[in-house]
Order: C-alpha cells, then structure tokens, then sequence
C-alpha cells in the first residue's frame, strides 16, 4: 500500500545540460499532474505526462523541471554582405580622401553594427529527453519509495481501526444473541398489563414475531464482517487499493447505519455510536491511499 503524499528528486547531466527534477505529490480522489517545464523543453510535455502516469496512480503530483546549460549556447552570427557593402562604402570614402583602401583595418569593419551578431542557440529539446528522462525516473523512484513507506504507516492504522470494529462487531453479535425472546417477554409483559387476561397467545406470538423481524441484525453483521475481511485483504495487496478502500468504508458505513436504526436495546446503541466513529477514522485516513 501507497500513501498519496510523497516528494522526490532527480538530477542528471549530459550533452552540456544539468536537468533537475522535483515532485511533490498530495490526496486527490484522481490522478492529477501538474507540470512545470522550461521553455526549451515545452515540446517534451506528453512525454514526461506518459512517463509519470505510467508511475503514479492517483493523487495530484507537481512535476517541476529546472534546466540549466553548462556551456553557453550562445553563437556568433556573421553578416558577410553587409559587411562587403561597409567595406565597400568604407573604400569610396578612401579614394575620395586619396588614401589606399588596403589600409582600411579588418576590425573596423566586423565591429560595425549588424557584421557580427551574438544570439542564443536554440537547443535540440528531443535530443535532450534521455536526459529529461532519466532525471524524472529518478525523482519518481525517490517519491515512491518515500510513499511507500508511508503507504506502511497508513496499512498500520488502518488495521487497528479494523481490528477496534471488529472487536466491537463481536459485542454487537453477541448483545444480539436471544434478543427474539427478550422481545417476546418485554412485549408479553406490557401487554399482559394492559389487556390483563384477554391476552391472545397467537397474536402475541404474530406481533412477537414482526418485532423481532425488525430487530434482526444478523444480516447487517455478516455484511459487516464480509467487509472488513476485504478491507483487511486489500491492506496487504500489491497494486493500489485506494478506490476499493474508500468504497468498502461506504459500505461499512452503510452497514453499522442500519445496524443503528434497527437496535432495539441500549448495549447495541451504545456499540453502534462506536462503531460509526472507528468507521470516520478509517473514512479519513482512506483518502491518503492511493
């Protein structure tokens, strides 16, 4: 099992480029990313959104990518025809002044404006993916390792939540156990009071029967611990359960709710309201997994 919440870091180096890889991942009930690139790698965002779905699962996750060149890629643009056409006007206005034109120095003309122009290189983005990549498959590999372990504390509370609900199912069943009879005596008793010997065995036993019916709780109990025993098999599964989870806590929800307006006696009340907060826990710490 997966936590949600998790940060990682990746860094590689190659080509005369260092990329640098942040994630930081938080709950969400789906997957959603969030990426951040520089400019020069814009044309790589499907990619790098396959490369971390393919990771991540569930949970809202910040991709943040930082590049930086350790070469300048700046280059020096020449302008050979304008440089002719100074050359050129520079020699008109030698001969004018009866000087020779050969005199006219080389650095003049290439330090006039536009001969020599200095502009930033546009880097080869797809060249630079591997590197892109291997940076991101590290900081995912530092985000999963750190939620998994946080994945292990979160299966750890969880457990113990199940293990309180469980424990506490048992009280239930067996406050349960002979609640038929008791409801027969109660009932028998008001009414012997209220009719004194006009009592009717077999409507007292129809009536007796309908109350109880609706006091039944063994059903609910079952499906209670159908649930909890998948709940418990899916704390120890591989693959994420975070879905699965959230919709066996409904149903336990469900469940104990229904358990509740059915109690016909005070212990099982009293259990229930337990019951409905050890299943709050488990419904919280639920929206952590992934």
């Amino acid at each position: 099992m997966h936590s949600m919440t998790g940060y990682g870091r990746g860094e590689a180096t190659g080509g005369g480029v260092t990329v640098v890889v942040e994630l930081k991942s938080v709950n969400n009930r789906f997957r959603d990313l969030n990426l951040r690139l520089p400019r020069e790698h814009a044309v790589l965002e499907p990619r790098l959104h396959n490369l971390v779905k393919d990771r991540v699962h569930r949970g809202r996750v910040e991709v943040f990518v930082r590049r930086s060149a350790i070469e300048t890629g700046q280059v020096v643009r020449p302008d050979p025809v304008l440089a002719e056409r100074y050359l050129s006007a520079m020699s008109a206005v030698a001969k004018r002044l009866q000087r020779d034109p050969a005199e006219i120095p080389l650095e003049l003309v290439l330090n006039q404006p536009g001969v020599l122009t200095l502009v930033d290189g546009e880097p080869d983005a797809l060249a630079e993916w591997d590197i892109l990549a291997t940076a991101v498959e590290a900081a995912l590999s530092d985000l999963i390792r750190m939620r998994a372990v946080e994945g292990e504390a979160l299966a750890a509370d969880l457990a113990q939540h199940l293990d309180q609900l469980e424990a506490l199912h048992r009280e239930v069943a067996a406050c349960a156990e002979g609640i038929a009879e008791r409801l027969m005596g109660r009932l028998a008793q008001r009414l012997q009071r209220l009719l004194d010997d006009k009592l009717d065995p077999s409507r007292l036993l129809q009536e007796s029967a309908i109350l109880a019916d609706k006091a039944d709780v063994s059903e609910e109990l079952a499906r209670l611990g159908s649930h909890i025993e998948q709940l418990r098999a899916a704390l120890r599964a591989d693959e994420p359960v975070g879905r699965k989870i959230e919709f066996l806590v409904q149903e336990l929800n469900r469940e104990v709710n229904t358990i509740g307006s059915k109690a016909a006696e005070h212990p099982i009340s009293a259990r229930v309201v337990d019951m409905k907060s050890v299943v709050e826990r488990l419904r919280e710490q639920s929206a952590n997994v992934e």
